[in-house]
């Protein structure tokens, strides 16, 4: 366990981060830095959890990604546990047009797991306050002042309107697409505006065996009906006749009920609704996604329509890439330019998703100018290499970063697959290699001169001998960071020192001795 790092004594700093918003993006980056020995607050203004998952899709890169920290099992319900194999055909859709098969495209599964968003971030919060972060709730942002050394907070209780300050060195906003730390930071989030209204909501549908059940298109709009005959059915609708006249108004059951009624030419009746929201189709995405001491991650940082379940995704593979590397800047071994990275790697990565779902709204367009197109795209879905492209979207197992490697360094930026291993204490796998954090050394042939090298890192980076259990990585050894992407392999079973320690302080600061 590293020593915990609390603001020093008459510093006049309540916390070293404060991350508004208590969703899974910001309950999961708390953890992150939690794991990490730093200390940590987290702000969410519900007084209590409200139960409400609009995301329960959870993608391959995203399950590798919560292997790499041991959480892969605990954010699955029972109900929705999901097998491993990747040689199991995995139907999806791009546009609703349901012809992929996300299996080809995943090495190491689940390729697709249920988990939802209500679930999944008190998983988050229960671990990351069992690691000494704080979650202080009813705890609304009102006020930001930044300063050379810290950020001042000014924070209201929903329950009593009272107020009070707290200061922290570094804030995260995961507080949704509507961010406070955004606006009140100065942060411009550009794009497209909203042209498609949606309704979203949870209700008792009265007569669930005649309902439209499933994804229906016609020329009005679409009906997405999850039936469930027991209980609450969730129910979301799609108009593409413009954007809600007024989208901060609130939703009714008679509006969700007469949008579904429109759209599928037939009564749909239900009642007791759960919740019911509006969103729309607007592509935004903040300029920058680092400004001085304020950070942002998750939907505060892009939004977009919900074509194939990447939004979640996206903002939890943020909070990953973030978190290591604010936990380096403020224990103080991070290199120049390091906590920049999370801007220029997770910006672009948002920005191909942004695009593949722009191209989703244009094919899913309801009207009859758009049956040829779809149908011909269908037809295009069938094709190995196309189903291959965009499953590899869909799933983000295509996400690789520029690391400044070699030329011929066929893993430099790429997430390394887990494999099983055998080290000195006994068997294990390369993701749980990286259950504690830090960066990893993964020396495959017990060459001296790696540990050699890697030595004046040691306080930072853990060295690991092993023999590969499986297939072999076709390298001698590799340098992988704490989100599970290598930054450095050896070349034909050399161990390329040179290049090992060029990368050992490009990506984790300098020798220490």
């Amino acid at each position: 366990m590293q020593a915990r790092v609390q603001p020093a004594a008459g510093s006049g700093v309540d916390t070293e981060v404060a991350v508004v918003g208590g969703g899974p993006v910001g309950t999961l980056v708390a953890r992150e830095l939690a794991l990490l020995g730093i200390d940590v607050t987290i702000l969410e203004k519900l007084p209590e959890p409200d139960g409400i998952s609009k995301a329960s899709t959870l993608h391959a890169r995203t399950a590798q990604t919560l292997d790499r920290r041991g959480l892969l099992e605990t954010v699955q319900p029972g109900q929705y546990a999901a097998s491993r194999s990747t040689r199991v055909p995995v139907r999806f859709h791009f546009a609703s047009i349901f012809e992929l098969n996300l299996s080809r495209v995943v090495e190491e599964g689940p390729v697709i797991l249920g988990s939802p968003q209500a679930y999944a971030q008190e998983v988050f919060a229960a671990d990351a306050v069992r690691l000494g972060a704080r979650l202080r709730r009813d705890a609304q942002l009102v006020g930001l002042a930044e300063s050379d050394d810290h950020v001042r907070l000014r924070l209201r209780a929903t329950t009593s309107g009272a107020e009070r300050t707290l200061t922290a060195r570094w804030v995260i906003g995961a507080d949704g697409a509507r961010s406070t730390v955004r606006k009140l930071s100065g942060i411009r989030f550009l794009g497209d505006g909203p042209t498609v209204a949606a309704l979203m909501g949870e209700v008792r549908l009265l007569d669930p065996a005649a309902a439209p059940g499933g994804w229906q298109r016609t020329p009005r709009g679409w009906t997405l009906l999850w039936i469930n005959p027991y209980g609450l059915s969730r129910v979301c609708t799609y108009d593409y006749r413009g954007p809600h006249p007024d989208r901060h108004s609130r939703a009714t059951l008679e509006e969700l009920r007469d949008e579904v009624e429109r759209i599928s030419g037939r009564p749909v009746p239900m009642d007791s609704p759960a919740w019911i929201s509006r969103f729309s189709d607007a592509s935004l995405q903040a300029e920058h996604y680092r400004k001085g001491r304020v950070m942002l991650a998750g939907d505060a940082a892009h939004v977009h329509f919900p074509a194939g379940g990447q939004g979640v995704n996206l903002g939890l593979q943020d909070a990953v890439n973030l978190g290591w590397k604010l936990a380096a800047e403020i224990r103080g071994w991070a290199p120049d330019g390091l906590l920049d990275t999370y801007h220029t790697e997770r910006h672009p990565a948002a920005a191909d998703v942004l695009h593949n779902v722009r191209a989703q709204v244009a094919l899913m367009d309801p009207g009859p100018r758009t049956d040829a197109l779809r149908e011909l795209f269908a037809r295009l879905m069938r094709f190995d290499e196309i189903n291959a492209y965009l499953s590899t979207m869909i799933t983000g197992v295509g996400v690789a970063y520029p690391v400044g490697a070699r030329d011929d360094d066929r893993w430099a930026g790429r997430m390394v697959p887990s494999q099983p291993l055998r080290t000195a204490d006994g068997p294990t796998t390369l993701a749980e290699l990286l259950h504690d954090g830090r960066p990893l050394l993964l020396d495959l042939t017990g060459d001296a001169d790696l540990r050699t090298v890697a030595g004046p890192w040691s306080d930072r980076v853990n060295v690991v001998t092993a023999v590969p259990g499986g297939d072999a990585w076709d390298t001698g050894a590799l340098l992988v960071r704490p989100d599970g992407y290598a930054v450095w392999s050896a070349r034909d079973d050399s161990g390329d020192t040179a290049a090992l320690r060029a990368a050992l302080t490009r990506w984790f600061g300098p020798e220490t001795w």
